[in-house]
């Protein structure tokens, strides 16, 4: 039986952790069909926006970062302790760029005059969203979950779009973390999906090379409205 997350996650060992997810069946859900030859590829760019949004959102730093063509590797660091200099309105502002909020949130936000009762209630959502923000498991589920409903909206299906739950590694050691980075840097040469750095999309080493993520945009267009949810 697989272990608890909890129990495979300890800051006090190592707040390096290498991510793998996979598509179910590990079939071409986000790369080409053949047996159909249809091409699902701007999935990936769908999960490599969502990794720079969600980094930018969360107490957790992508080191580096690969978007295969049936999976994707992550090599991250958590950073639960970044979370502590937020503000409750920076918080609430944080994750309503995922959620649409609560509506009690949503009156706060908007400047209207709440009872007592009702701004201790926003600052229990505050502190709720604050561990969210810090958690890998939040990560992942607001990275994994508007993917797969997106994927089957656009195939007009229903069902698992990702194998399992992800899959976490932690790198102990210094060089375990840098051996790591090189092994996902690389992954898509090894593939045969490109034959350079430069020329491999939807990786973290290309962007590094050449920048071309704008984080203002990406909160503003569809990366952000075409996933929300009712969700608290």
């Amino acid at each position: 039986m697989p272990r608890p997350r909890h129990q495979q996650v300890s800051l006090a060992d190592t707040p390096y952790y290498h991510i793998i997810s996979r598509c179910v069946r590990r079939t071409f859900l986000c790369g080409e069909d053949h047996a159909t030859g249809r091409s699902y590829e701007h999935r990936r760019g769908w999960i490599e926006e969502r990794i720079r949004l969600l980094a930018s959102l969360f107490t957790v730093d992508v080191a580096a970062y690969a978007v295969m063509s049936n999976h994707y590797h992550l090599v991250i660091k958590l950073s639960p302790e970044q979370a502590n200099s937020w503000s409750n309105d920076e918080i609430l502002a944080r994750w309503c760029c995922l959620y649409q909020g609560p509506p009690l949130v949503k009156r706060y936000q908007r400047g209207e005059t709440l009872r007592d009762a009702e701004l201790r209630r926003v600052n229990q959502y505050a502190e709720t969203f604050r561990e969210r923000l810090t958690d890998l498991s939040w990560f992942m589920k607001c990275l994994n979950e508007p993917i797969a409903r997106k994927a089957n909206q656009e195939g007009d299906c229903t069902g698992h779009f990702w194998e399992s739950r992800f899959k976490s590694q932690p790198l102990e050691t210094e060089e375990a973390l840098l051996t790591c980075m090189a092994y996902v840097d690389l992954n898509p040469i090894r593939a045969v999906m490109a034959d350079t750095p430069e020329t491999s999309d939807y990786t973290s080493i290309q962007e590094r090379i050449q920048p071309t993520f704008n984080l203002a945009d990406a909160e503003s267009v569809n990366v952000v409205v075409a996933f929300k949810s009712s969700a608290l």
